[in-house]
This record gives structure tokens, C-alpha cells and sequence, in this order.
């Protein structure tokens, strides 16, 4: 089954794909970081058992991984494809992973809440995102009784994500902005009516491929379908302003810049992180705007993942010097471009 990051969405040339995330904690257990490891297993096993035998058309598509028996190679190449979070990697004993076959649907269960629901889809559609979140929770408070209260609504370990416990956001491909250096304003202008703009990977994580996360942050006194579309409202303002930015950078200058970097892909032996970065980007940026026909927006999005650290690592079956990781990233780039 095609992963769902290699299919074009709406609006592919600006936003790269959205993430529905709802936070789920089971009534009569301790928050995660108070429980015993058997009270997580007891979890783990209610979660597992609503899901892949629950009456559910998608049940016998999920997995099952137990996060303490895989590499820790394997669950970065996890959190560069966005399915699990940073900290879900690096403490394993504990934790599950459900994934769907197609890696859009991720449930972490003991991660900072008994249940983290994640939906990703490609490009700006939220409404299929929130649409299979929404189905996935139903299914699981039909199996078991969440923690909740009237006036609070969903009760989660961090308070930012009381009452609805949903995070939405959208992953944005704004490098015209950011050469313009309007990304620190816009991300203080949307701090001001209760949005955020991150790094690649969330909170505190550096910036990839112009690559940026947007994200609402009121999760209290407003509904899912309010909050998703305060957010999508948003993100079709800073799409027009990224488009505009880029119709006004001189055409011959920008068409040399993409070319070049489209070229250095397709010829380089030996090729850096930060430098892929920077290139992808540029040729992510042609082929959005039409300037290179030859290559579709689905292949550049599958580059993007196939060649960070831990999933050339993953790729190979084991740990890779940064010189071999350079060489092998190359190689995969030049192979996919031919």
C-alpha cells in the first residue's frame, strides 16, 4: 500500500499536508508519568484490543509495535515521518504504536496522555483528517470511558490541552517568506489570535525545507469543527501571501536558483542534511510554481523523508557514518530524479 505522504493534495504548492491530533486519557489510571508499568500495559492491551477488534471497516489495517522492541534507528525514522513524537522515541518501555498500513494513522498510547490519536493527509484537507479522527475516538470511548468533565471537558496531562484535547496543523512550504524574513512577524501576528507557528518537528525543533508547522492552541470554550476552521482560515491568508511573495522575486533569478539546484541533485556524489535541505527546497519550490514540469510534487515529498538521517539509516538496516549517510543520500536523490 503507497504511504499516504507520497499522494498530492489540495493546495500542494504551499501546504504540504495537515494533522488532526486528538489527546485521550482513560478514567481510573494516573496520568503516564505517574503509572506503574503494569497500569500501562493494562492500557496498552484496551487500547490494542478496541482498535484492531473493533467494528471498524480499517481495524485489520493497523499494526501493532511495541515501542521497547524496535531500534531506536527505526523510531527516529518514525519522528522524521511525523507518526510519532520525539519523546515517544527516546523512552520505548511502556508504549505502544498502532499504524495504519499507510502510515496516515498513528496512535501512540503512553506518550504524555494514555492515547494520542494522530490523522495526516496530504495537502490542505482537514475535513478527511478530522473526519477519520473523529471516527477513530468514537470507536474508542464506545469501548471504554474517557476521563472528562462538564465544565473542563477532556482532562489531559498538559492543561493547554484541556476541553477539546485537539491539536490541529498544517505543515507549510513558505521558503519565499522566509527569504523575505517575514516569518518572525507572522509568527507574532498569529500568536495573537491564538495560533503558533513551529519547527519542522514541533516544539523547540529547527526549521527543515522552509518547512514550518501552524497550529491552534485554544483547546477550551470552542468546538473541534470552530477550531479547525479558525485554522484553515488562516492558512489560506498566509498561502495567498506566500504566493504573492513569490510572483514578485524577479523570474530569471528564481528560475536559475531552481535549476541550479535541481542540476547539483541530479549530479552530486556526496551530499550533507543541510545542503539536501536547501536544494529540495528550492526544487520543491519550482515545481509548485510550474517552473520544472518533469518532476511531480509526490516525488519531491517522498525525497523529503526518504533521505533524513534515521530513515537513510533504517534503509540500510543499521548505523551509518555521516560520510556514508552522504553518500547514500546522494545516490538515492540521483536514482529518484533520473
Amino acid at each position: 500500500m503507497s504511504k499516504w505522504y507520497i499522494k498530492n493534495g489540495k493546495e500542494s504548492d504551499v501546504v504540504a499536508s495537515v494533522r488532526v491530533r486528538l489527546a485521550r486519557n482513560l478514567k481510573g489510571y494516573p496520568f503516564p508519568n505517574k503509572m506503574t508499568l503494569e497500569q500501562k500495559c493494562e492500557v496498552i492491551q484496551k487500547v490494542s484490543d478496541a482498535i484492531l477488534n473493533g467494528n471498524s471497516a480499517i481495524s485489520g489495517d493497523f499494526k501493532f509495535i511495541d515501542m521497547d522492541k524496535i531500534s531506536r534507528i527505526e523510531a527516529y525514522s518514525m519522528v522524521e515521518r511525523h507518526l510519532i513524537s520525539p519523546d515517544f522515541a527516546e523512552n520505548g518501555q511502556g508504549r505502544a504504536l498502532l499504524l495504519l498500513n499507510d502510515e496516515s494513522v498513528s496512535i501512540m498510547i503512553n506518550e504524555e496522555d494514555h492515547i494520542r490519536i494522530q490523522v495526516m493527509a496530504a495537502g490542505l484537507d482537514f475535513e478527511a483528517a478530522y473526519d477519520i479522527a473523529n471516527k477513530i475516538d468514537v470507536l474508542l470511548e464506545s469501548n471504554m470511558q474517557f476521563a472528562f468533565d462538564e465544565n473542563l471537558g477532556y482532562l489531559t496531562e498538559c492543561p493547554t490541552n484541556l476541553g477539546t484535547g485537539m491539536r490541529a496543523s498544517a505543515m507549510l512550504h513558505i521558503p519565499a517568506l522566509e527569504a523575505a524574513g517575514a516569518v518572525g512577524q507572522l509568527s507574532n501576528t498569529i500568536s495573537k489570535i491564538g495560533l503558533t507557528m513551529r519547527g519542522t518537528y514541533g516544539e523547540g525543533s529547527k526549521i527543515k525545507c522552509a518547512m514550518y508547522q501552524v497550529s491552534n492552541q485554544v483547546t477550551l470554550g470552542i468546538s473541534e469543527t470552530a477550531a479547525i476552521e479558525n485554522l484553515q482560515g488562516i492558512i489560506k491568508q498566509i498561502m495567498e501571501r506566500e504566493r504573492q511573495t513569490r510572483l514578485s522575486i524577479d523570474h530569471d533569478n528564481l528560475e536559475d536558483t531552481v535549476y541550479r539546484a535541481y542540476g547539483v541533485l541530479k549530479s552530486a556524489r556526496l551530499m550533507s542534511g543541510n545542503e539536501f535541505f536547501d536544494l529540495v527546497s528550492q526544487l520543491r519550490l519550482g515545481v509548485g510554481m510550474g517552473i520544472i514540469d518533469t518532476v511531480a510534487m509526490e516525488t519531491v515529498n517522498e525525497l523529503i523523508l526518504k533521505c533524513q538521517p534515521a530513515s537513510l539509516q533504517n534503509t540500510a538496516g543499521g548505523p551509518l557514518d555521516a560520510d556514508t549517510r552522504d553518500k547514500l543520500r546522494a545516490r538515492i536523490v540521483r536514482e529518484t530524479l533520473a
